[in-house]
């Protein structure tokens, strides 16, 4: 009787127990992914008894519920790689190629040096730069030989009219002093030591026989040998006029480019009208200094040596090239009196020696022209005249500058009040301070007053 009594008891509870966890499946919608879950976490062995029960209750769980889960099989995608109908038309073949691949050799140039044809650019780069090279050595041994000559052949006269030859006196006295090699082909000589003027410089242009490209050149455009001479005269031994003759096409460059014979001597003559050559050109300011200067020795000299002539300027306003008009220049720039020749050098044709020996006689006309400078004085017409011209320049340029020069003076102005005012703030005498800034106020108040005309009205 106990033991089915106790039979009993267990049947109920275990009912019970079962009916409980059922109800709790059903009742949570989720359960049965918590139990996904939980199946990846866990470890089960395959003949354990706990494992059993899971995989029936989990059977009869989806059995329910086969509604709502879908079970997708991952191997019913990849079916249709196995179905042989699904590839009818391709054949298998084989990766491998029938025949083996062709090899192909590449011919190897011949050597340079039996194939001298493929390195014409390079032959004709380095022939170019021997030519030049060549070229550079003899012009410039060229160039240093006409410059010797020339001071050879002259530099009995230079001593004999000046006492220093081509040395400035900062060396001892030597007589090998020659020319100053500015470039390749250019030669200055310095001369002083004369009464009647500060100095002379010599300059040797001579044409570039170094650089091959301006010999190049110098076959379309033609240029000479030059020799230009700078007679820098004392200020008591020249008077006031301005004075050139030139060749023709030189005239129109020295017109264009020298102020001083831009502003003074604006007209060009023919050489006719003044008993010299028609290829030259005269530019004056007083007429009387351009029969004073062209007397019969300097005619007869142009007459002779028409070729050999370039110009021959003379002017107490040199002041060089003219300068251009926005380069804000406040004051006129400073004048020299001077004396300029320019010679060419006919070594076409001729052998060297004997061609600078034909500007010897040039260089007595330049000393010639130095006395003749010296001792000559206007009238007193045209003395007038050359100074009314001097005061007309320095009016018009003046009048041009004058705004200029006001903002200029205005700034310099404002500088020393500010430096003023500087030096009062460092002094820390508060008096000085206070009285300075009633200056300042005064003189601002002042600035900013109308300005009245006085008018003055005669008595009845």
């Amino acid at each position: 009787m106990r033991l089915c009594r106790f039979l009993l008891i267990l049947y109920v509870t275990l009912h019970v127990t079962l009916a409980s966890k059922y109800d709790d499946l059903f009742d949570n919608e989720f359960a049965e992914f918590e139990d996904f879950e939980s199946e990846d976490d866990i470890v089960i062995s395959e003949n354990s008894p706990e494992t059993d029960f899971k995989e029936s209750s989990q059977e009869n769980i989806q059995n329910d519920d086969d509604q709502d889960i879908i079970i997708d099989d991952d191997d019913s995608e990849f079916e249709h790689f196995q179905d042989l109908e699904e590839f009818e038309g391709f054949e298998n073949k084989d990766e491998k190629p029938a025949t083996e691949p062709k090899i192909t050799i590449t011919k190897v140039p011949i050597h340079f040096r039996a194939n001298w044809d493929s390195y014409w650019l390079e032959i004709l780069m380095v022939s170019g730069l021997v030519v030049y090279f060549i070229n550079f050595v003899t012009g410039k041994s060229k160039n240093t030989k006409i410059a010797n000559v020339w001071l050879h052949t002259h530099r009995q006269l230079l001593e004999d009219n000046f006492s220093l030859v081509g040395d400035d006196g900062a060396l001892e006295k030597n007589e090998n002093v020659g020319f100053v090699k500015e470039s390749e082909n250019v030669f200055t000589l310095w001369c002083s030591g004369r009464t009647c003027c500060e100095g002379m410089l010599v300059e040797l242009k001579l044409i570039k026989r170094q650089d091959l490209v301006a010999i190049l050149s110098g076959m379309m455009r033609p240029t000479l040998d030059q020799v230009h001479i700078k007679v820098t005269m004392n200020k008591e031994d020249m008077d006031s006029f301005v004075f050139c003759v030139a060749s023709k096409k030189t005239a129109v460059h020295l017109s264009k480019e020298m102020a001083d014979l831009s502003v003074y001597c604006p007209e060009r003559r023919p050489g006719e009208k003044h008993n010299i050559p028609a290829n030259f050109s005269v530019m004056s300011e007083i007429p009387e200094a351009t029969s004073a200067m062209l007397d019969s020795k300097v005619v007869a000299v142009l007459h002779k040596y028409t070729e050999l002539v370039d110009y021959i300027h003379f002017s107490d306003q040199y002041s060089g090239p003219k300068q251009q008009e926005d380069t804000g220049v406040l004051k006129l720039p400073d004048n020299q009196k001077i004396l300029m020749f320019g010679f060419n050098l006919p070594l076409k044709g001729v052998p060297l020696e004997e061609a600078i020996q034909q500007l010897k006689p040039l260089l007595v006309m330049v000393f010639y022209c130095m006395e003749k400078v010296k001792k000559y004085r206007l009238s007193k017409e045209g003395k007038s005249k050359a100074d009314k011209n001097r005061q007309r320049v320095e009016e018009a340029f003046l009048k041009s500058t004058h705004q200029a020069r006001a903002e200029a003076a205005a700034a310099r102005r404002e500088e020393r009040r500010r430096l003023e005012k500087e030096k009062v703030m460092a002094d820390e005498d508060p008096e000085r301070q206070r009285r300075w800034e009633e200056k300042e106020q005064k003189r601002q108040a002042k600035k900013r007053a109308p300005k009245m005309k006085q008018l003055k009205v005669k008595a009845l």
